[in-house]
Formats: C-alpha cells, structure tokens, sequence
C-alpha cells in the first residue's frame, strides 16, 4: 500500500463530527434528564417529603434509571447519541460504576465483579477523596494562621 492509498483510507475510516449537530444532541439529552430529575424533585415534593429528602431520592432513582439502562445495554445508546450531554455526572458516574460489574460479571463475584467494579470510577473516587482531603487540610493551615475566618 502507498502513501496516497493509506492517505485515503485514513480518510475514509476517520469519523467526521459535526460540532453544531453534537451540541445540540449533548443539549437536549443532558436536559431532558436534568428535567426529568426537576421532575421528580417535584414530585417527592409534593408528596410531603422535605426538600433535602426529595433531592437524596431524586438522586437514587436518577443513579438507579442509569444501572437499569447500562444492565439492559441502552445507556450506550443514549451516549453515543447525546454524548457528554448523557453523561451528567451522576448518571455517567453510576454508569461507570455498573457497566465494568455486569461486563466482567461471568468471570465470579471476587475476580470479576469485586476486582473490575471500579475501573473506571475508582480514579474518580482516588483523586477527588485526595483532593478534597488537601483543600481540607490548606484550609485549616490558612484558618489556624489566621488568614480566613
């Protein structure tokens, strides 16, 4: 194969994207669930629940939508049509956690899903737990020397 022949199937094999198109699709995904999640917000709500517990079972069922679309294989369709908008953090995070654990669930409970359950999350995890414990830490430096109140 030449350089003009792999030229031209580097072309034809590369994905072409269309940002305005993207854009819009993360849009509306990404808003069609926080919407959902507003929804349920009110719903909770108006069923006498306190705002703070209407928001913590807004969030179980929201992370509980998200297992049931990855364990039934429909979550990557709606990422790979809305893309970052389908990643919102928290149904993208539970997504991460469920999808390593049902794909690597044949392998047993400790090898499969115990060992792979947080590959992808687990540097999440890691690097937010250090980095919230060294601002902890900065900020009660900066308090004790009197810098911040």
């Amino acid at each position: 194969m030449n350089e003009q022949e792999y030229s031209q199937y580097i072309r034809q094999v590369t994905p072409t994207h269309c940002s305005p198109r993207n854009v819009l699709r993360a849009f509306l995904v990404g808003g069609a669930i926080c919407a959902l999640g507003q929804g349920l917000t009110q719903a909770f709500l108006a069923l006498g629940v306190s705002r703070e517990e209407a928001s913590a079972w807004t969030s179980v069922c929201l992370i509980l939508a998200s297992v049931l679309l990855t364990g039934l294989n429909l979550f990557p369709s709606l990422v790979k049509f809305g893309g970052a908008g389908a990643l919102v953090p928290i149904t993208g995070f539970a997504n991460s956690v469920a999808a390593p654990a049902i794909e690597y669930q044949k392998e047993g409970l400790v090898f499969g899903t115990g060992c792979k359950i947080f590959t992808i999350a687990g540097p999440v995890i890691l690097y937010g737990t250090v980095s919230s414990w060294l601002l902890g830490a900065a900020y009660l430096l900066l308090q004790a020397a009197g810098a911040i109140r």
